[in-house]
Parts: structure tokens; C-alpha cells; sequence
């Protein structure tokens, strides 16, 4: 791959779009198209042992492709491909953070407290009255993220969406060709059942139940992510097997919706219409980057 006279910076492809679109699969033939390596764009695929729920993509299907949380890609004469679903992670990368407040365990504890009274949809409710923006892409269950969302504006006075709005890229020397994936709800509700039926048959309660033998604890970030909270719920008898696979679904659908909405606001994302895996979205997102100035 090189980098056409029109563009002198170094090149960031991105894949992004709504869960269960096939960014991944796109994104590894993009990779080995364009001399690539893959970066995670996902809240919960970073961490260790945590792999069906979060569907890793397995060693054996990464094509040799490398994959990373970050590392020195464009130092090697690579390109960084970024992958995933989690918009804050892509905003974060290419729009910057904001340098917020400290943790303030009080105040904290004090949201822990009500989200423990009312429940933590209580939290969520708050932020639509007080930030609409930030509630409009964090989950109603995610209290980590509704917990900090609102220990901003209680420490400040401003909304999570008032500081986003005053950051800078914190790589401006990047040209960066963001492709995002969408598909019909109804495509991607079919989409869904067969990979909660995937992760079943490859043993997500398994995983989560030697997770737990390994002295994991529950308050473990990825505990309280998709899928492995509601099995978490089931171990608990919450709800039954079936009732849990039919929930993962239903809120899969929900987010899917959530991120559709939260990346339609990226200006910068160029959109495909077409399963990641499919022959024509290659060539679609191929024309795109050579448009943008790269040549194979």
C-alpha cells in the first residue's frame, strides 16, 4: 500500500457501525488488502478471557492478520485498521477526551447508593433530563458509564456533552477513511439469534462460569457488559435459559439502534449498505479508499 501524491499523511481506516453488521470480517480482508493491522474498537473485547460473549474474533480466524489494542503500526510501514462498534472509543480516537474531573468516591458512592434504591434505570432517566446526548448512547443498565456521566455534571456544572464538544484530535496527522456498515433491523435481528446460537454452542456459560472459578469477581468491567450480565442473572435464577438467550437478543436490537444513532452523527463516515462478509461490500469499501487517495 502506498499513500497517493494527494495525501502526504499517514493513513487510519475504520470500520464502525451497529453490532452484528460483519465489521470484522470486512475489516480483516481490508487489512490484507491494504497491508493492515487490526485495533479494537470495542468496549469489552479488550479484556482477557473474555472472548464468546464479546465475539473475539478467533486466532484461527484472523487470517494472520495482527491484532491489537494499540501499538507502533505506521512506524512498520503499516496501516492501522480500527474495527468495532463502541462509538465513544472511535470519537475518543479521532475527536479527542476531554480532560475531566477525577473520580470522586462520595459522590460515587452516593449514585452507586441510588442506583442500588431505585435501580439503575433510575440513573439513566436522570441523564435524559440532564445530558439527552450522552443518555442517548449509554445503555439504561450500564451504571459504570451512567455512574460517570453524572459525577461529571455534579463536579462541574457541564454535561459529558459540553466537554466533548471543546476537544482536539489527539491525532491530527492522521488521514482517516472511516467506513461504517449498516443493515435492515430485520437482517440484523436474523443476524443476532444465530450468534447468541453460536455463542451458546461455543460455550459462553462456560466461559463465564470458569471466569468466576478463577477468582474474577462479579465487579469486573466485562461482567457488566452484554450477554455476560444476563448470564450472570440466569446463574442467579433470575431467569431461565431460554428467557436469557431471548433477552441477549432483544437488547443486541436495542443497541444495535443506539449505535446506528450514536454514529449517524460522525460526519466523517462514509456508509456501506451490506454484510461485512459479502464479496461486493469489499469491492465497494475497496473503491472508497482508493478514492480517498491509496493505491494497492
Amino acid at each position: 500500500m502506498t499513500l497517493s501524491p494527494t495525501s502526504a499523511r499517514p493513513l487510519l481506516l475504520a470500520v464502525i457501525g451497529p453490532t452484528a453488521t460483519g465489521k470484522s470480517a470486512l475489516g480483516i480482508r481490508l487489512a490484507r488488502t491494504y497491508g493492515g493491522e487490526i485495533v479494537n474498537c470495542d468496549s469489552t473485547a479488550v479484556y482477557r478471557r473474555f472472548d464468546i460473549g464479546t465475539d473475539k474474533v478467533p486466532a484461527e480466524s484472523q487470517a494472520g492478520v495482527p491484532h491489537h489494542l494499540i501499538d507502533d503500526i505506521t512506524a512498520r510501514g503499516r496501516v492501522p485498521v480500527l474495527v468495532g462498534g463502541t462509538g465513544f472509543y472511535f470519537r475518543a480516537l479521532v475527536d479527542g477526551l476531554f480532560e475531566g474531573p477525577g473520580r470522586d468516591d462520595a459522590v460515587r458512592a452516593r449514585l452507586h447508593a441510588l442506583a442500588a434504591r431505585k435501580g439503575v434505570e433510575h440513573l439513566h432517566r436522570l441523564l435524559v433530563r440532564i445530558d439527552p446526548p450522552s443518555a442517548r448512547r449509554i445503555m439504561p443498565r450500564d451504571e459504570k458509564r451512567l455512574v460517570r456521566a453524572l459525577e461529571v455534571w455534579l463536579l462541574t456544572g457541564r454535561t459529558l456533552s459540553e466537554h466533548f464538544a471543546g476537544t482536539r484530535p489527539p491525532l491530527p496527522e492522521y488521514d482517516v477513511c472511516a467506513i461504517g456498515l449498516r443493515l435492515p433491523a430485520e437482517d440484523i435481528a436474523t443476524r443476532v439469534v444465530r450468534r447468541v446460537e453460536q455463542q451458546w454452542a461455543r460455550g459462553v456459560v462456560r466461559e463465564v462460569l470458569d471466569n468466576l472459578a478463577a477468582g474474577i469477581p462479579r465487579e469486573a468491567n466485562p461482567f457488566g457488559g452484554l450477554v455476560y450480565r444476563q448470564i450472570l442473572e440466569m446463574l442467579d435464577g433470575v431467569r431461565d435459559e431460554a428467557e436469557t438467550r431471548a433477552l441477549i437478543v432483544r437488547e443486541n436490537r436495542h443497541y444495535a439502534r443506539r449505535q446506528l444513532i450514536w454514529f449517524r452523527k460522525e460526519p466523517r463516515v462514509i456508509w456501506l449498505d451490506g454484510a461485512g462478509e459479502r464479496d461486493e461490500t469489499l469491492v465497494a469499501a475497496r473503491a472508497l479508499i482508493d478514492a480517498h487517495g491509496v493505491t494497492r
